[in-house]
C-alpha cells in the first residue's frame, strides 16, 4: 500500500486529470474561441466613409471550432447571423489543419481519462508492473498535455498563418467584402492552455511522489544493567 503522502499527491493528481478532461470537453463545444471586429470594407468604400461614419460599418465576430456567428455592419444596420463550420464552411478553410485541431483535443480528451485511471490506480496500491506505475502516470499526463499544446498551437497556426477569422468573416459574401481590425483569443483558448497547465502541474505532483524523505529515528536510551539490579 502506498503512503499517506504518496495516496495524497496521485489523488490530487487524479482531480486535476478530470478537471482537465471536463476543461477539453468544454472547451470544444463553446463557440468561443475567437471574437473580432470586421470591417465591411466595400460598403465603406461605396459612402467614402471617414473615420466617425466607419463606426456604421464596424461589425462583430465570433467562433470556434464548431459554429459561430457575426453582426455584419454595412451602413444599414446590425444584420445578425450564425454559421457552423461542418459541413460547407470547412471546404473554404485549410480542412486538414482544423480536422487536425480537433483530432489533436479528442486524442487529449482520451489521454486525460487514460491519466485519470492511472493515478487512482496509483493512489489504492503500488502496481506491480512499472508501466503502471508513476512512469506511466507520467507518460499519460506528458501525452495528454502535448495533444493539447499541438491543438492550441495549431489553432494559432491557423489564426495567425492562415487567416482563419478573415476566411469565415468573408464565407459566401459575394457582394461585401470584410476586412479583420481586431481579434482576440477568448475564454476557450484559454481553458485549453489551462487544461496543458493541469497536466504540466501533474507532472511535478508524480515527481514529488518519487521522493523519498528520510525517515525520523527516535533515539532510545540504552538501559545499563549491574551485578546489583539482578541480585534485587
Amino acid at each position: 500500500m502506498p503512503g499517506c503522502f504518496k495516496k495524497t499527491l496521485f489523488a490530487l493528481a487524479s482531480l486535476i486529470s478530470f478537471v482537465s478532461f471536463i476543461l477539453i470537453v468544454v472547451a470544444m463545444g463553446i463557440p468561443k474561441w475567437m471574437t473580432g471586429k470586421i470591417l465591411c470594407k466595400t460598403g465603406a468604400d461605396l459612402v467614402n466613409a471617414t473615420d466617425p461614419e466607419l463606426v456604421k460599418f464596424i461589425g462583430e465576430i465570433y467562433y470556434g471550432l464548431f459554429r459561430g456567428g457575426k453582426i455584419r455592419q454595412c451602413g444599414l444596420g446590425g444584420r445578425r447571423s450564425k454559421f457552423t463550420i461542418f459541413p460547407h464552411m470547412v471546404k473554404k478553410l485549410n480542412t486538414g489543419l482544423h480536422v487536425m485541431i480537433i483530432m489533436f483535443l479528442c486524442v487529449a480528451i482520451f489521454f486525460s481519462l487514460v491519466s485519470f485511471g492511472f493515478c487512482i490506480l496509483n493512489a489504492i496500491k503500488v502496481p506491480y508492473r512499472a508501466i503502471n506505475g508513476p512512469a506511466g502516470a507520467c507518460l499519460w499526463n506528458f501525452l495528454a498535455g502535448g495533444f493539447v499544446v499541438l491543438g492550441v498551437t495549431s489553432f494559432m497556426a491557423a489564426v495567425k498563418l492562415h487567416h482563419l477569422t478573415e476566411k469565415i468573416a468573408n464565407f459566401r459574401e459575394n457582394v461585401f467584402r470584410f476586412v479583420i481590425l481586431e481579434e482576440h483569443f477568448e475564454d476557450c483558448f484559454w481553458i485549453c492552455v489551462a487544461s496543458a497547465t493541469a497536466h504540466a502541474v501533474n507532472l511535478l505532483l508524480i515527481a514529488i511522489s518519487g521522493i523519498h524523505f528520510p525517515k525520523i529515528k527516535t533515539k532510545t536510551e540504552e538501559v545499563n544493567v549491574t551485578a546489583e539490579d539482578i541480585m534485587y
